[in-house]
């Protein structure tokens, strides 16, 4: 807000009195002296800087706490040995460094705001702010306020002025997670920002600009919300200049004894455990759980089995996941790579028949040297 000095001829107490109630920052009466009128004024403009100063760094702290993923200038360690995510990490170093928007789609827990951060800091504006907006989790009136910020008595609650994410994002990354969900009312003050750099807050006609690079996120097909009326197209094609797709768990096998024990360390330093790793069995279980909550899910898995086992080794018990009946093990069959399947086939076969490598490899249709050769290749005792 403006400072707001009063000047009259008819001073009196009471009146200055119900000036300064009424708002006012100071009040000088007739006839004026200059060098006090120019103190004054200067006194007040300095200190209106300063609160709205202020006002922004109170705004960025509340902001950051919930938004700023992590150092934002700092590489993410990101878990990658299959083709799949190979392939993602390649494309990130070939985009991040760009200033197109990017839209990371994918299932729920597959990494998008991993991938967001290894975006920004591999990109021209990691020294600059990282900050992220979940548009699925405020509701359609505090969306626009959340976004563009609001001024002082814009709506009930509004009991101060209050800067939005796109003007703490300035010269850097906004990200905008589960971005089918902005409401339709918004998405044209949205897409107004991205083709400008303009907006206002709310309750404000005055125009603001910021130069903001926009990395977005869904785990929704937005083609069909586009179909369906519920997402502007010409939205989309801002968003997406590149679209990237991040690979469910179960597409990329080769990656969950990796992550495994990567979330292992993770959690035994957290927790102060000797958990050092994982059975065969254990191993096994991971592979062949279908895994609907991706990685996700197995940071859980992993961090509850670090705090449940009693030994140095993770067992299939400590994972407690849900195991698949016999009869199902043929579509995961598919899923899996031919190591992993070999690998499954030959333990259950083991276990099926107590130890016994004859009797595993008659019904294997394997000789028994060639049943010893996996058992080498596969380090299964």
């Amino acid at each position: 807000m403006l400072p707001i000095v009063v000047m009259t001829a008819w001073g009196s107490v009471d009146l200055a009195v119900e000036a300064m109630r009424r708002g006012a920052r100071d009040f000088i009466q007739k006839p004026w002296d200059n060098a006090r009128l120019l103190a004054v004024l200067r006194t007040q403009v300095e200190l209106a800087e300063a609160l709205r100063h202020g006002q922004r760094l109170e705004a960025e702290n509340l902001a950051l706490r919930d938004s700023v993923l992590e150092p934002a200038s700092e590489l993410p360690q990101i878990v990658a040995e299959s083709p799949a995510m190979k392939a993602v990490l390649k494309l990130v170093e070939r985009i991040g460094p760009a200033d197109a928007n990017v839209l990371i789609t994918g299932e729920n827990g597959t990494g998008k705001e991993v991938i967001t951060r290894a975006l920004h800091a591999v990109s021209t504006r990691k020294s600059k702010p990282l900050i992220s907006l979940n548009a699925g989790a405020l509701a359609e009136g505090v969306f626009e306020s959340e976004l563009f910020g609001h001024v002082r008595g814009a709506f009930t609650d509004a009991r101060t002025d209050r800067v939005g994410r796109f003007e703490l994002a300035d010269g850097g990354t906004l990200f905008l997670d589960e971005i089918a969900n902005v409401p339709p009312s918004l998405q044209p003050k949205l897409l107004r920002v991205l083709e400008t750099g303009e907006f206002e807050r709310v309750g404000s006609s005055k125009t603001l600009k910021a130069n903001v690079r926009i990395l977005s996120a869904t785990n929704a097909d937005l083609k069909a919300e586009m179909a369906q009326g519920r997402f502007r197209q010409d939205l989309l094609f801002r968003l997406n200049t590149v679209e990237l797709h991040l690979p469910a768990l179960r597409d990329r096998h080769e990656d969950i004894r990796a992550l495994a024990e990567h979330f292992l360390r993770q959690h035994r330093e957290r927790y102060h455990r000797s958990t050092m790793g994982f059975t065969p069995e254990a191993f096994d279980a991971l592979r062949a759980h279908s895994w609907p909550g991706n990685v996700r899910e197995l940071d859980h898995v992993i961090e509850r089995a670090v705090l449940m086992s009693p030994g140095n080794l993770v067992s299939d018990f400590d994972l407690a996941l849900q195991i698949m009946p016999d009869e199902r093990f043929s579509a995961r069959l598919e899923e899996m790579s031919l190591e992993d399947a070999e690998r499954l086939l030959i333990r259950k076969a083991l276990a099926r028949f107590g130890g016994n490598t004859n009797r595993a490899a008659e019904a294997l249709g394997l000789s028994r040297s060639a049943l010893y050769r996996r058992l080498q290749k596969y380090e299964l005792s």
